[in-house]
């Protein structure tokens, strides 16, 4: 029960705008570090369209979008909703932080609530999580709970480091053996290419390009780990002009073997053919999922794990189904599953140690 007297109301309303502030350095992050941007040249914000350092008073977070229509004040373009959305959602979250936990934990919780924002955004548009959110978050959990036991259920501050370091490594562990298992099961899709379409491997200093019909990547694109093989069948197979035999060419991030023969990638070359079917490697999911929830364990402890697999695995399945079902499989079925690891931990947040005593609960009349 909360007693909303004019120091409550005051620090609640501190809460919120600081909250708002925090979102608008988030949104930077959002932007800046998947591009490989430094938060700090420049430092000032500016506009992503047109590149103009943005004034100070059309930077101000919910407001300065509002009252600029969601439009640069100098070129006019369009900037998207995401910037207010990631500043009110960042408000609320630490007007709730601050409202649910005693204050030093809800210093805590804003700073990782703040990396679960972060690494939610990025990871829906860039499908990545940048280990700084990751590994730099699994290190501030540690401490945080070093110096706040608390937040691990700890009375000393070496139980609460403890703990936090043995949380985070166990659900490092956990997905990473999700991560393993699926790709043992799941680690190849073979692609029949029906009529056959021409292929063009070009390397060049720049880059490694593939082209399959009208399509192109580049091969940093394809693989996930060094061990990673794409395999081509094909025929009419010229390398740099020389016809050789038809078979599968096979390729990794730095090699192309065919027919006993095999050449690195790291000189300017040409392979053409007609292929097929193609067989391409695939991830249950990404590393930077098995460290984020290092991350994640570091916060919140080990009794967290589990709920935060079922919410994030049970979400991400129907989500998933959903997308396919609306784009009828045309969707690439690259799905990021750093967001609903993010919802798992604030379900955990939320009511997760009630539901743990309750399940403990729930157990004790039927053990021995």
């Amino acid at each position: 029960m909360f007693v909303f007297g004019m120091r409550e109301i005051v620090l609640a309303v501190f809460a919120f705008v600081l909250g708002a502030i925090v979102g608008s350095f988030l949104n930077a992050c959002i932007h800046r570090m998947p591009r490989g941007l430094r938060l700090n040249e420049p430092k000032r914000s500016f506009c992503p369209s047109c590149n103009t350092t943005i004034r100070w008073y059309h930077n101000l977070p919910l407001v300065s979008w509002l009252w600029l229509r969601g439009r640069c004040s100098y070129c006019g373009v369009p900037i998207a909703f995401r910037y207010f959305l990631v500043e009110l959602i960042t408000a609320l979250a630490f007007l709730w932080i601050w409202m649910t936990f005693p204050p030093a934990v809800a210093v805590a919780y804003w700073v990782f609530l703040a990396l679960l924002i972060t690494a939610t955004f990025i990871d829906f548009e860039h499908y990545i999580i940048p280990d700084e959110i990751t590994l730099g978050g699994a290190a501030a959990g540690i401490v945080a709970s070093t110096v706040l036991p608390e937040l691990m259920n700890q009375s000393t501050w070496w139980h609460g480091g403890l703990v936090s370091l043995g949380s985070a490594a166990l659900g490092y562990g956990v997905l990473w053996l999700v991560v393993e298992g699926g790709k043992r099961a799941f680690g190849k899709k073979r692609l029949p290419v029906d009529p056959p379409e021409p292929l063009l491997l070009t390397v060049t200093e720049d880059k490694i390009e593939l082209t399959l019909g009208e399509e192109a990547w580049e091969l940093e694109e394809i693989f996930s780990r060094e061990s990673d093989e794409l395999v081509i069948e094909g025929r009419q197979w010229r390398v740099d002009g020389k016809p050789c035999p038809d078979g599968a060419l096979r390729l990794r991030y730095d090699r192309w073997i065919a027919n006993g023969r095999e050449q690195m990638l790291d000189q300017p070359a040409c392979i053409e053919g007609v292929v097929h079917s193609v067989v391409i490697p695939r991830e249950a999911m990404g590393f930077g999922d098995v460290k984020f929830m290092a991350c994640i364990g570091a916060f919140l402890g080990w009794q967290a794990l589990l709920l935060v697999v079922m919410v994030s695995s049970i979400v991400g399945a129907f989500v998933g189904a959903g997308t396919l079902l609306v784009t009828r499989g045309k969707s690439g079925g690259k799905i990021p599953f750093g967001p609903y690891l993010a919802l798992g931990a604030i379900v955990w947040m939320l009511c997760g140690p009630a539901l743990f005593d309750w399940y403990l609960g729930f157990l004790r009349p039927v053990m021995p």
